[in-house]
């Protein structure tokens, strides 16, 4: 087989990792990714003579056979399309597919099994004139060929793996300055519910959050105050992490945050994150020492979205997605985010970081959106405090509402779609049928927070908490601005997680673009 070296086309002088055989490039794959992928398809686009490695598209290998062909199109093309985008028509593309056997099954059996997905992938590519050089099945430690047929090379037993960590790619690989963070099931376990539904107590504190706040979430005077309880409630959950001795296995240290965080609290903090902007504002802990707390509490919330609250969980997987991007780990970012894609497909707030991270955008230009959304809405309260007419409660003429900005009366009309409140409902209060109904309520064009404030949780050289101040109204978060592209990703052909690339793919067409919640 031709060499390749593990290296983006941008990236030429950064260190570079030299592969040489089949073996030696399978062991590469989880330090392309970042993650050993499981039951998944990896397509890696080849640049230039020597065979470097740029985009790379993951989705999951689809249950059903029927579907194989609608997948590898729609997955061939998402890194065609991206890559030459970004740096022009690949030179190649490497495919692989990796899936463990299951009962009664054996590495052979999977390779055999597997071979007409990779037959869709070289004709896929072959309709957009760009070659599979190489298409492996890695099963069972083991690795084949679909497209070397010298026994020699790549015999019918397949070539055994290495055990991680010790082959002279994985030296290479960490002198070069890349991890792996460890399988893509294990990283999804820690964002998603147990496959139990964990405590019953969850679901039933959940009905009941959304039996008291729901009503008042849609009630334009008291959605402030949930407002501001649900991230008064979030600061203090924070904090409270924030002061627990450091656990180093993943799973005891998520455990150990699970028993920190009351269930009544956490279902609180789920209901209210639901408007988004009380999402905008919680997403303000995104750096300095409360940000590693923070992404362990949107972890946390995440796994007690069960049941019929499955959709809820967008809110804080998206958080999750953001803060691990914010605090420089886009691996798991990436699967963050495609699992709030696939809690719900329309949630714009995620499309938008989703598309972001691909692109290879800085994250320092969204904190720098919320950090002045933070300083505006203090310049804000700071202004409405020295005007206000204490006589008439700082409503000032007679019909004028207290909106900074906006002159004579509210009542109602020509409210602005983008300021709608809209809050989803939960599955189990829907008509059969439907997806994703919501309680909307329209909102006074213009309306920004009256008082904002910080709260700053015990401990010296903490940075402030975003907690309002009681009785304003909800500030407009970051927003930011329509993705580029025309529709968002939805559910894939077989309800897998959305394609994702760590550079250059895109998205697979075909689903639902967004709505204008999230």
């Amino acid at each position: 087989m031709s060499e390749h070296t593990n290296t983006t086309p941008t990236d030429s002088d950064e260190p570079g990792v030299t592969v040489r055989t089949h073996t030696e490039l399978a062991d590469a794959l989880p330090y392309l990714l970042g993650f050993q992928p499981d039951e998944s398809l990896v397509l890696v686009a080849v640049h230039g003579s020597r065979g470097r490695f740029g985009g790379r598209v993951t989705v999951g290998i689809p249950t059903d056979p029927a579907d194989w062909a609608v997948v590898a199109d729609a997955v061939t093309d998402a890194l065609v399309t991206g890559s030459t985008r970004r740096h022009g028509l690949p030179d190649g593309i490497v495919a692989f597919l990796c899936r463990e056997p299951g009962p009664g099954e054996n590495g052979t059996t999977v390779m055999e099994y597997l071979r007409p997905l990779a037959q869709h992938l070289r004709l896929a590519a072959g309709a957009r004139d760009v070659p599979v050089v190489d298409a492996l099945c890695l099963s069972d430690h083991r690795c084949w060929s679909y497209c070397c047929p010298d026994p020699a090379c790549c015999p019918p037993e397949g070539s055994a793996q290495k055990p991680p960590g010790t082959s002279a790619v994985a030296a290479a690989a960490a002198y070069a300055g890349m991890t792996v963070r460890g399988s893509l099931r294990a990283m999804q376990r820690r964002l998603l519910p147990p496959d139990d539904g964990g405590d019953p107590r969850w679901g039933t504190a959940l009905d009941t959050a959304c039996c008291n706040l729901l009503p008042r979430l849609v009630d334009e005077c008291e959605a402030a105050e949930v407002a501001e309880e649900t991230l008064t409630t979030t600061a203090d959950l924070i904090t409270r992490l924030h002061r627990l001795p450091r656990v180093k296995d993943p799973k005891a240290a998520d455990a150990c945050d699970d028993r920190a965080i009351g269930t009544e609290e956490a279902a609180a903090v789920i209901v209210g994150l639901q408007d988004r902007e009380t999402r905008d504002r919680a997403a303000e802990w995104m750096e300095g020492p409360l940000a590693p707390p923070a992404l362990r509490l949107w972890r946390a919330l995440a796994r007690r979205c069960t049941g019929a609250y499955d959709e809820y969980a967008a809110a804080p997987l998206a958080l999750a997605g953001w803060v691990a991007w914010s605090s420089g780990d886009r691996t798991e970012a990436r699967v963050a985010l495609a699992l709030a894609l696939r809690a719900d497909p329309d949630y714009l707030f995620a499309l938008l970081l989703h598309h972001a991270c691909d692109e290879g955008l800085a994250a320092e230009s969204i904190r720098r959106v919320l950090r002045r959304a933070g300083k505006d809405r203090g310049r804000e309260a700071v202004e409405v405090a020295g005007t206000a007419d204490p006589a008439t409660g700082g409503a000032g003429a007679a019909g004028t509402p207290d909106v900074p900005g906006r002159e004579g009366g509210g009542d109602g009309k020509g409210t602005s779609p983008s300021r709608r409140r809209t809050v989803p409902l939960p599955s189990a209060l829907r008509r059969p049928g439907s997806r994703g109904g919501k309680a909307v309520v329209p909102r006074p064009f213009g309306a920004g927070d009256q008082g904002a404030g910080t709260v700053r949780p015990g401990g010296a050289g903490l940075p402030p908490l975003p907690v309002r101040q009681r009785g304003g109204r909800p500030g407009t978060g970051p927003g930011g601005p329509r993705a580029p592209y025309g529709a968002g990703t939805g559910r894939g052909p077989s309800g897998q997680l959305p394609l994702r690339s760590s550079r250059h793919g895109r998205r697979s067409s075909g689903g639902r673009g967004p709505k204008g919640r999230g």
